[in-house]
């Protein structure tokens, strides 16, 4: 895990948000998530500058084309925006997350 996923982690880990179970580095169809919540269906991806690179964001794009068909909801946050405010990161994530 980068930095940013180890300090996301932290704070997902053992049910702390919401008491939701999230998975990390998990298998979703043929692709490795950075965060997975199954009883949401939600993915957590955390992207560092790479996923700037035109490849890199046609292949994200993709991705997120085939989480979709599956019923999966994709966020995403920049890893600047876990260093800096985690707490904003983990209030968006739990709008994601059934009541």
């Amino acid at each position: 895990m980068t930095k940013a996923e180890l300090l996301l982690w932290e704070r997902l880990k053992q049910n702390k948000l919401n008491g939701y179970r999230f998975k990390a580095q998990h298998p979703v169809s043929q692709f490795i998530v950075d965060f997975y919540c199954h009883k949401a269906k939600l993915v957590i991806e955390l992207d560092g500058p790479i996923h700037e690179l035109p490849e890199k964001k046609e292949y994200d794009a993709g991705r997120s084309y085939e989480l979709k068909q599956l019923g999966i909801t994709e966020v995403r946050f920049i890893n600047e925006h876990v260093f800096n405010d985690i707490e904003n990161v983990l209030s968006k994530i739990a709008k994601y997350l059934p009541k």
